[in-house]
Parts: C-alpha cells; structure tokens; sequence
C-alpha cells in the first residue's frame, strides 16, 4: 500500500522530536520543569521599538547590537551615549533611565523632576526601528540608483533591458500605468514621484520584516509613526493640490439645499472624511503588517509554551506550527506586495478625486 509522502514527512519530524524532548526531559532520571515562556514579552518585545538590536542568542552569549542614544532634556541638557551604557548600569544613566511596564512611557527613555514625577525628553535616538528605516530606505537607494543608471548609459532606441532591470522596468510600468495613471487621469505625471516612491518604500521595508536575520525582522511598517508619516504626506498631496471643484464639493456639495441650511450637515460630513481617509490609510497599513507578525511570533511561541506538556504533544504541535509559519511567510510574501499596491491605489484614488475639474 502506497503512503501519503506528506504523512511520512510529518511522522519522520515527530520521531526525530521524540527523542530531544525525552532527553531533555528526563536527564538524570529527574524530570525538569520547563521554564515558562513569556509569550507577551516575545511578541511585544519584537514588534516594539528599543535601542538596542538583540540578533541572536548561542549558548549564555547574547549578541547585541548597541544603537546610539541621543536626548535632549529641558532638565540636564544634552545626553549622547551608547545604549550599552544603560544595560551596564541596570536600564539607567547619567540620570536617564527606561521607563518600566505600566508607565504611560514604557519602554522609553524618561527621567524625573524634583517632585518625582516622570518627565520625557526629546528623543532623537536611532533605535532599531530608526536604524532598519535608514537601512531599508538605503537599500531601496541602492536599488533605483543602480537601474537608473542602466537607462543613462543606454539610448531610447536600445534593446529592451533584461534581467533585474527589465524586471523592474516591468513592476514600475505595472504601478505606473495601471494604478496612478488609471485613477488620476491625464495629470498622473504631478503625482508619479511620489506613489512610486511610497508603494516601493512600503514593499521594500515589508519584506525585510520577513527577513529573520539581521538587518531585517524590524516591525518597520507595523509602526504606527511610520504609517501616519506616509498617510499625512497622502493628505498634503490631496489637499494642497486639489481644485476649485474639489473644494466646491467639500464646503458646497451638489445635494438638496436643506442639506446645506441652516445646518451645513453635508458639508460636515464631507469636511470629516477629509481627515478619515488618511486616518483609514494609516490604520490598514499598520493593523496588517503588525497582526502579520503578531501571528508568526505566536504560533512559534507555541513550541515552547507545548514543552511540558509531553513529548509526544510537544513533537505534534512543533511540526504544526513550523508547518503553519511557513504558510503565514507564505502568505505575509503576499500581504507586502498588496499592502503597498492597496496604499498606493487609494492615495491614488484620493488625488485623483481632487483632482476633477467639474463641469
């Protein structure tokens, strides 16, 4: 009788996992308790913000990467050091330390005034997230610079370029045509700069969050400062470049006249959903990408937090969740790309709704 390859795989995995569990387990003839996983202290601590980098960790050797702290405090002046300084002297320097869990500040740098109280300076530190946002941004650089300068060196009538430049000559035609030119119209070209720019940053930067070695696995785009930066620059390009007949129809719209006076119902509604699409933006963009990771991070906890409870159920639910994060990679590969298509195609869809001339 022929065996389901798939079935034999999943057994293989289980047998192999047997064994390591029951001698970690039982070294000694002793059973040993396993330590309790913090499975909020996993998932928070990655999808947060810190200034340090922790890369990875072999045997009691814990390698860190020490980002600079840089603050201004309206009570000591300037602080510039290491963040190596803080873990030397337990989470406190030069009278700065980090705030702690259930702190309106936690996790960020504060110190306290005469009375005690709490006082948060200004922070102009490059934290992991400030680091993996300059690293990305870089690459991304790096990236356009190098195609770019395929096109100087090469006439309009040349061969069609083939390889990584062809590729991305197709995947920014792609964008070009089919999302910013169809939505905005004729004056696409105004607007192009930026949505190409804003589409390939946010794709760039989603992806080396799924990259789990240094430099990536930053929670870059499930950063909410991030996204409300990309969703204002959307809002400035909507209303600062909008027309006459797009304001006419925020302050004026075409509806009945008791819609309009003696309350302007209409026009408070429509003056509200100026704010409410940026605000739409920023929250889709961020709610995605974190729940993405959030879930990565638990189903691996899930191997840990099974430990004690047997070999056999530990073995079991180890091959599930390596074979359910494969699937959320799988499936996070997709999220980065429709993510930053969705952004850019509503940004795109906002300017060009600002974009009418009326009749």
């Amino acid at each position: 009788m022929k065996q389901n390859p798939v079935i034999t795989i999943v057994l293989a995995w289980i047998m192999a996992l047997l064994p390591v569990q029951l001698f970690a387990s039982t070294e000694g003839g002793e059973t040993e308790e396993s330590e309790t996983v913090d499975v909020k202290e996993v998932v928070f601590g990655h999808i947060g913000d810190a200034y340090q980098w922790h890369v990875t960790t072999w045997g009691n050797t814990h390698l860190t990467i020490h980002l600079p702290v840089m603050v201004y405090s309206s009570l000591s002046g300037w602080h510039c050091f290491s963040s190596a300084r803080l873990e030397e002297n337990g989470g406190s320097y030069e009278g700065l330390s980090i705030a702690p869990s259930g702190s309106p500040y936690e996790g960020k740098l504060v110190e306290h005034d005469a009375s005690g109280a709490e006082v948060r300076p200004w922070d102009f530190s490059i934290t992991k997230v400030a680091f993996a946002l300059l690293f990305n941004s870089v690459l991304l650089l790096v990236i356009v610079l190098s195609v770019a300068r395929w096109y100087r060196r090469h006439t309009y009538d040349s061969a069609v370029p083939g390889g990584f430049v062809g590729f991305m000559e197709m995947f920014i035609m792609m964008v070009n045509d089919d999302v910013i030119k169809s939505c905005i119209g004729p004056n696409y070209r105004k607007f192009s700069p930026y949505l190409l720019t804003a589409f390939f940053f946010i794709f760039i930067n989603n992806l080396m969050g799924l990259v789990p070695l240094f430099p990536g696995g930053a929670n870059v785009t499930g950063n909410i400062a991030i996204t409300m930066t990309l969703a204002l620059c959307t809002f400035v390009a909507v209303n600062m470049f909008g027309t006459k007949h797009y304001w006419k129809d925020i302050f004026w719209p075409a509806v009945p006249w008791w819609l309009k006076v003696p309350v302007p119902m209409m026009p408070m509604i429509e003056l509200f959903g100026i704010f409410t699409k940026p605000m739409a933006l920023m929250i889709r963009l961020f709610a995605n990408m974190m729940a993405g990771h959030m879930a990565m991070l638990v189903l691996t906890c899930l191997i840990f937090i099974s430990a004690s409870m047997g070999p056999l159920l530990n073995g079991s639910l180890t091959v599930a969740s390596v074979l359910f994060n494969i699937f959320m990679n799988a499936l996070e590969l997709l999220v980065a790309f429709i993510q930053a298509y969705v952004f850019t195609m509503l940004s795109a869809v906002f300017i060009g709704q600002a974009q009418e001339k009326g009749e």
